[in-house]
């Protein structure tokens, strides 16, 4: 396909220029035809020289996506032309994925070979397929640019944020994930002896082994090991209230991202991960497991789950729990509430929980109510989770005045919410529940750091 580049169209004004003052000079019909025979010409040339076979594109990239992250995508540029060739490349991507970086420009050498990456983000799970790639290179005479389309069909599946697991796995790797690791040394929950190690700055003074520094004539300390072959069960809601957006992504993909990184955490501990969702009856139930595998078990699972705008029934998923799990289970529900409704639900479920199993409910903060409390536009600043490095520096800065007046009646609902929603988080832990209040973003960090705190503390 060819299109008409701006010097084409610039020629082609030359011929309207003398055909407008032919009716006052009837010289200039000659220079308008001998123009009329020289563009056409020209640009006749040009297009013969324009072949389709100049560039040829291929396309990597991995079969798994992860939902929220940039997926990088490689393409590869092969020139057959004598010339230094512009080219302009995008991919068509499926429904939910944007990239930044399409289209590209690329400049290619003489018969040589461009290797570039872009990336992918995806917002959705599910089964995709990359469309086709389409390059557009100028003309030697520079009047058109080619459009050529390479079919490039390849089918993606997009899952939950496996990237992060990966990126975990790294760290530990590296031995560097013990600073995480340290909040159980500080809280005194070592189980048993693991082994020795090279002693760090984020070691406790007391875990050098003074007997074997001395033997190994550098400073070494103690690694304990946490209790492990405990039944780890998460429970995602995936009713209505979960299909709210923050980032981009609903609140189920934050709770199955959250699912994943610590039931990699868990494994790793020793522990058996399982996984059940529910909405108006019980979507999934994965059976607690432990080993390698496990966690992938939890992806097969998931995948394609997707939150129904229906309303939640948690009394189904209480029922498939105890009637599937009979050892004592530390159960992490992910929920959103915001009516009496649910609340009283809640409270049901976890009287039924509790003290058989060890419930620790999830409920994610809505940054948009505190903004109208607080004056804020709502969306101007994220309120950061409680006890994070960033909660003094966001409260320590201005507020950012709404753009009208507030309503002293919306105030004062928001107010009204809000209290209700800490009465409730109250009443849960009353009832014997562990509760984990944080904003959606900020959930996998926070609830790692939870699991880590329970197990060092023998609450299972």
């Amino acid at each position: 396909m060819l299109i008409p580049n701006r010097a084409m169209v610039w020629l082609a004004v030359v011929p309207v220029i003398f055909a407008a003052m032919i009716p006052f000079d009837e010289t200039m019909r000659g220079p308008m035809l001998i123009a009329d025979a020289a563009i056409v010409t020209l640009a006749i040339v040009d297009a013969l020289l324009t072949s389709k076979k100049l560039v040829t594109v291929s396309r990597r990239c991995a079969e798994v996506f992860s939902i929220g992250r940039t997926n990088p995508v490689t393409v590869e540029l092969r020139s057959r032309a004598r010339r230094p060739l512009n080219v302009e490349l995008t991919c068509e991507l499926f429904d939910h994925a944007s990239s930044d970086e399409l289209p590209m420009a690329i400049r290619l050498r003489p018969r040589r070979r461009a290797v570039e990456r872009f990336k992918v983000t995806p917002t959705k799970r599910g089964a995709y397929a990359l469309g086709d790639i389409v390059i557009r290179y100028q003309s030697p005479l520079n009047l058109w640019k080619r459009q050529v389309r390479f079919p490039a069909h390849q089918r993606v599946r997009v899952y939950p944020d496996v990237q992060q697991v990966r990126t975990w796995e790294l760290l530990a790797r590296q031995d560097r994930h013990h600073a995480l690791m340290r909040t159980t040394r500080r809280l005194g929950g070592e189980s048993e002896f693991e082994q020795l190690r090279d002693y760090s700055r984020d070691d406790e003074f007391r875990s050098i082994d003074w007997k074997a520094t001395a033997r190994r004539g550098k400073v070494t300390a103690r690694q304990y090991q946490l209790e492990s072959n405990q039944n780890l069960m998460f429970a995602l809601d995936a009713g209505r209230l979960m299909t709210a957006e923050v980032g981009g992504i609903s609140l189920f993909d934050h709770a199955l991202n959250a699912t994943l990184m610590l039931g990699h955490v868990a494994s790793r501990n020793g522990d058996l991960v399982g996984m059940l969702s529910y909405a108006d009856e019980v979507q999934t139930f994965v059976s607690p497991s432990g080993g390698r595998k496990a966690v992938q078990r939890l992806i097969q699972a998931s995948y394609a789950l997707h939150p129904a705008m229906v309303e939640s029934d948690p009394g189904r998923a209480l029922s498939a729990l105890n009637l599937r799990v009979r050892q004592r289970t530390m159960v992490v529900l992910f929920t959103q509430v915001i009516d009496e409704r649910a609340a009283d639900e809640l409270l049901r479920v976890t009287r039924g929980l509790y003290p058989r199993h060890l419930p620790l409910i999830v409920v994610f903060r809505d940054n948009d109510v505190d903004a109208l409390l607080e004056g804020r536009a709502i969306g101007s600043v994220k309120r950061p989770a409680l006890g994070s490095a960033s909660a003094g520096a966001a409260s320590a800065g201005a507020a950012q005045p709404m753009t009208r007046d507030v309503d002293l009646y919306t105030r004062g609902a928001a107010a009204e919410l809000l209290s209700w929603r800490e009465g409730l988080l109250r009443e849960l832990e009353r009832r014997g529940a562990l509760i984990l209040d944080v904003d959606p973003e900020d959930l996998t960090p926070a609830l790692i750091t939870r699991y880590l705190e329970i197990k060092a503390r023998h609450l299972l």
